[in-house]
Order: C-alpha cells, then structure tokens, then sequence
C-alpha cells in the first residue's frame, strides 16, 4: 500500500517535475496522475491543506501541458478546499484564476460561475446539500462585489446578459448591506439595461422602480425624482405597472401623505420585487416627508411669483 501513501505520490510527483542530470525535462503527464491521487487521498484522510497544495500543483501541471480546462477544474478543487480551511483570501484567488483558465479555453458561463463560487460555501447534511450561503459578503463584503461585477462583465461582454441577473442582484444586495444606497441604485438601474438588451421588459421595469425606492430610502428625494424623470423616457417602463407605483408613491411624497407613502409601498407591485427592496419599502418614509411638502409648495410659490 506504500505506492497509495499520499506523501510519497507527492515527494514521487516533485521529482519528476525537477530538471537533473539524468532528466533534462520535466514529466508533467506523469506528475499530474501522481498529484491527483495524493489529492485525493489527503481528501479522504480530511487533511484539506496538503490536498488543496496538491490540487494547485495537478492544476499548474496541466497549465504547462497547455489545458487549461483541465487546470480551471483542479483550481476549483483547491478553491473548495481552502473554503473547508476557512481562508477566504485564497477561496477568491483560486477562482479567479479558474475563472481566467475558463477564459482562456472560452467557456465564458464557467468562468462567470467560478466567479459566483467564490462567494458561496456549500453546506452538505447527509444527503441534503443546501443552498450556496455567501460567506465572502460577511467576511470581506468588498471583495464579493468585486467578483461579482467580475462576473457580470464576463457575461455581457459574451451577450449573455440574462445569465447575470441573479448576480446584478446579489451585488445589489451586498450594497444595500453595506449602506451604499447611490451603487446600490446605480447597479440597479444597470441591470435594468442588462434586461432591455435581453428584452426582459418586466425585469427591466422592476430593476428601474427598484432603483428608485432604493433612492428614497436613502432620503434622497431630488436622485430618486431625477431617476424616475430617466426611466420615464423608456417606453417599456412609461407604460408599465412599475410606473405607476412609482408616480403614486411620488405623489404621496409631495402631498405629504405618509399614510398614503406606507399603503403604495405595500402594495401588490412592490411586493412582487425582490426581498431586499420590500424591506426598504416597509421602512418608507425614512425622511421628514413634511418638510419636502413645504419645500414644493415654497417652489410653486415662487413660480408664481415669476
């Protein structure tokens, strides 16, 4: 059984990449089977840093053999490992570099994936495997959004738009987290884009509106008036649902009518939107909506005067 002793396979594997007197070239075909063994038995004896080290090396091997795909595969076996050991910085190396392998032999949907792996951590419960949990957005919030548009670039630098809503989402949601309600809005509006180009009009709609409560949430009404006035020139929206929660909303902020604010932003339109935009909608209003109500009717006044 010494020959299946992981140790060994990888001291064995080591040698045959190290140039010697008596071999003047490195042999990576043979490394690399030797490497995956020690691999995966380091796996299966649960000590995940030898077998991450291992998988990084059959990784770099099959780099030198010129297959890259085969190199994104093993680097996205060392992600999964290092994500067991807790260390979050080399979980979103790894896939980046799986992601820029992918790249390379042109699977674009791969390489968006390993992307978004590098933000989730798979629970396993006997046979139950859980949803992905982003463990990246607690631990280092600004580098999952990094990633995250990472991916989203990939794909719709592919035309692949559609495929990055979820992560246009995700990103937003970080945002909204992190307090940042002007990227938030901003990364909304352009997934509304995204869905255009797709021709996901209700999508798109629902990307603008939330947009727009993301910005009345953060108390800023003049951004959040000024988006809708954009939106409005989008025939899609113009016509739409969306736009008419919107302009309901708009004029319960200048009547002044919180009552009126809370009944529009519980209604069936809104709460058809994501999770994370009904519960800034049921904390509206957030500002003073009385002093925005003295503020239009002192502007009317001074129209009048002109």
């Amino acid at each position: 059984m010494a020959a299946s002793d992981p140790e060994k396979l990888m001291i064995k594997a080591d040698k045959l990449t190290k140039l010697s007197l008596t071999r003047w070239s490195a042999d990576w075909k043979s490394a690399i089977g030797l490497y995956e063994q020690a691999a995966n038995g380091f796996r299966l004896a649960k000590n995940y840093e030898k077998a991450k080290v291992a998988f990084e090396k059959a990784s770099r091997g099959q780099e030198m053999l010129s297959s890259p795909w085969d190199a994104a595969k093993h680097m996205e076996s060392a992600a999964a490992l290092a994500k067991e050991l807790s260390n979050w910085s080399e979980v979103a190396d790894f896939y980046r570099r799986a992601s820029e392998l992918y790249i390379e032999c042109g699977r674009s949907q791969a390489a968006s994936d390993a992307l978004a792996k590098a933000h989730s951590y798979e629970i396993k419960y006997g046979i139950l495997i859980l949803p992905y949990f982003s463990v990246l957005e607690d631990t280092a919030p600004d580098e999952a959004i990094r990633l995250y548009i990472d991916a989203c670039e990939i794909l719709e630098e592919d035309g692949k738009e559609q495929m990055a809503f979820d992560l246009y989402r995700a990103a937003t949601s970080v945002y909204i987290k992190l307090e940042k309600y002007d990227d938030a809005a901003t990364f909304l509006l352009r997934l509304g884009l995204a869905a255009d180009k797709c021709n996901a009009t209700h999508s798109q709609c629902k990307a603008y509106l939330s947009a727009i409560i993301v910005y009345l949430y953060a108390n800023d009404f003049k951004q959040a008036e000024k988006c809708y006035n954009d939106c409005c020139q989008i025939d899609a929206f113009f016509s739409s649902d969306q736009n008419r929660c919107a302009s309901k909303l708009f004029s319960a902020y200048t009547d002044g009518d919180v009552e009126e604010i809370k009944r529009v932003a519980q209604s069936s339109t809104v709460k058809n939107l994501d999770h994370m935009i009904i519960r800034l909608a049921k904390k509206l209003p957030t500002g003073e909506v009385s002093a925005l109500k003295a503020e239009q009717e002192e502007a009317l006044d001074e129209d009048d005067l002109t």
